[in-house]
């Protein structure tokens, strides 16, 4: 095979498996929003099955599932024959995926769900098959043709089966009123969470970490404890310690560019007044937003009196992974 025709193999991969997506489109009806009640008066978890590909795809549904809003787990059919079938309680609900929906291993589960009036959600491509029928709820995946050439190996039908678990979960969520901060709390270790639940407090300076002096300070004092605490700016304070302007980086330039004798300078001179603050209790990233809409790189934080609890600069932002 040439690079044109590895480029047409994938070309006519993706066109077949997009028509079986518009297939199973024009198979959705009531039953999918019957499907959507069931699971949302389900009081229990969602127990997701199914062998093989099947269950592959049924192990990412069940994963999707449960982090957009919704408990739940996957459940291998071979094992459940053999013990796990214990982790299922009567508040609970299956989906059982099965392309044929004659899999042996996942048909041989429906007796013990029956005897324990478990509701099970089906997905498979054969209505007509004893999963489907026997099922409470059928979801129909049917395509009419596999990308493989051969049409043997799972690709259309497992695409099938998993935009449809996907399109649960999402008719779910959007059900729930699942939010940004609701995926953030089930997401605590990715990016979205941090941005989301970090909060200034939480990686801000304190205590004698802050780069500070006080009004009466001379310039050289300022670049001292600017260069001791490493941030790129110190804050300059009043009598009362509350935050009457910041010496910065940039500020330093400008100075040089002055011409001024440094040693006769104190910091209020050159400073620079008021300048940008932020709350401990706002999210970090909204530290972030101010400093880029600023084009600023440091920030002090303060409290309600002006008062400067702690500082903060954009590599801090950078090692906590909000940007």
């Amino acid at each position: 095979m040439t690079a044109t025709d590895y480029l047409a193999s994938a070309q006519r991969t993706l066109q077949l498996e997009m028509e079986a997506l518009e297939e199973v489109s024009q198979h959705l009806n009531t039953e999918f929003s019957k499907a959507c009640e069931l699971i949302l008066n389900c009081n229990g978890r969602v127990i997701v099955t199914g062998m093989g590909k099947s269950g592959h795809i049924g192990n990412k549904i069940a994963a999707t599932l449960a982090s957009t809003g919704t408990p739940s787990f996957f459940m291998h059919p071979g094992e459940a024959s053999h013990g796990d079938l214990g982790m299922v309680t009567r508040n609970d609900l299956v989906v059982a995926l099965s392309n044929s929906g004659e899999t042996q291993e996942v048909t041989s589960l429906l007796p013990q769900l029956k005897r324990l009036a478990i509701p099970v959600i089906s997905i498979t491509g054969a209505p007509d098959s004893t999963l489907a029928k026997e099922a409470d709820l059928h979801l129909n995946a049917s395509i009419t043709r596999e990308a493989c050439p051969l049409n043997l190996a799972p690709t259309s039908s497992t695409t099938a089966a998993l935009v449809l678990g996907d399109a649960l979960a999402i008719a779910l969520l959007e059900a729930r009123g699942f939010g940004p901060d609701d995926f953030a709390r089930s997401h605590p270790g990715g990016s979205l969470g941090r941005r989301l639940l970090l909060r200034v407090a939480d990686i801000m300076h304190k205590g004698e970490a802050i780069p500070r002096v006080q009004a009466s300070a001379s310039l050289r004092e300022a670049l001292l404890e600017m260069t001791r605490k490493g941030l790129g700016f110190t804050c300059i304070l009043d009598e009362h310690q509350k935050l009457l302007g910041v010496y910065t980086d940039g500020d330093l330039r400008r100075t040089l560019d002055q011409e001024v004798n440094f040693h006769d300078l104190q910091v209020t001179q050159v400073m620079t007044r008021g300048g940008k603050t932020i709350s401990p209790e706002l999210l970090a990233a909204e530290a972030v937003h101010l400093m880029e809409e600023n084009q600023i790189n440091a920030l002090p934080v303060t409290d309600t009196k002006q008062q400067v609890v702690g500082a903060l600069n954009m590599h801090d932002l950078l090692k906590a992974g909000v940007i």
